[in-house]
């Protein structure tokens, strides 16, 4: 977390979590047809109701906003976050622990459903959800992410360490090779993944600590492409205190994203060219 992110953190944490739950005015405002879906981790599951008040504080609210967790906390929600289970929010379980549940289980249960995924130690800005849909509405098939990594190569076809992989803020037409980063909002339309989306085994084989790149494969799998939007609302910002155990510094550090990358590539076969 940034220095300078710290004052707007706080200023936001504390505001949404005054609200009253029946100021989020879920019977009357505007609904788009998305569902948003999100898993968590333990160390995040006290801070992860500031989220959840992100995403109902929504200039538009989607039809549900699903959190999938561990069969563990079935009889352990804590009550910040159990208070605002109700006609939008609701929480079901999930016998996996990886945080590819988020999409998986959501893409089982509402196959014919728009989904957003998104992160769990972030404040949205209120006009996220409504962008994002926005920008499917002029592109319906493909997959659009806030945020989106070029996946890169050197001269020698061997894929560079991820954070050599730049930032691309405009798409251009018929790249195949962009990455959607799950924290900053991503859309999935219906049937945009390869039918193995859910091969637990293969993605314990292959991809265990990235969505990111599972859910790419699959997208490139099925010859379906990524999109960054034309316009893009503010950035989420951090919830102080929910980073310190996450998979980027794990992918980051050790460079773990390139080595599940690489076993992708191998066992798909896939061919780039930069």
């Amino acid at each position: 977390m940034k220095l300078t992110e710290i004052p707007s953190s706080i200023f936001k944490s504390i505001k949404l979590t005054l609200k009253p739950v029946k100021a989020f005015n879920e019977g009357t405002k505007e609904r788009i047809p998305v569902f948003v879906s999100l898993t968590t981790i333990p160390s995040r599951i006290k801070t992860l109701h500031i989220t959840i008040r992100s995403l109902l504080n929504q200039n538009v609210l989607p039809e549900k906003i699903i959190l999938w967790l561990n069969n563990s906390f079935i009889n352990n929600i804590p009550p910040q976050l159990e208070k605002l289970i109700g006609s939008t929010f609701e929480i079901k379980f999930s016998p996996y622990t990886f945080s590819h549940r988020k999409l998986i289980h959501s893409i089982e249960n509402f196959p014919d459903k728009i989904i957003i995924t998104c992160d769990d130690d972030l404040i949205y800005h209120p006009n996220s959800l409504h962008q994002l849909y926005h920008e499917h509405l002029k592109n319906p098939e493909v997959i659009i992410g806030n945020r989106c990594r070029k996946m890169s190569f050197d001269n020698n076809g061997k894929p560079l360490p991820y954070l050599q992989w730049p930032f691309i803020e405009k798409t251009t037409p018929g790249e195949k090779l962009l990455m959607p980063v799950g924290a900053f909002l991503v859309l999935y339309p219906p049937n945009v993944l390869d039918k193995r989306f859910n091969d637990v085994e293969l993605i314990n084989k292959l991809s265990p600590k990235s969505d990111d790149l599972w859910f790419k494969t699959t997208a490139l799998l099925n010859n379906t492409l990524s999109i960054t939007p034309e316009k893009v609302a503010p950035e989420p910002v951090p919830i102080i205190g929910s980073q310190k155990i996450s998979l980027k510094s794990v992918n980051n550090k050790l460079d773990y994203k390139r080595v599940q990358w690489e076993q992708i590539i191998k066992y798909f076969n896939f061919k780039f060219e930069n």
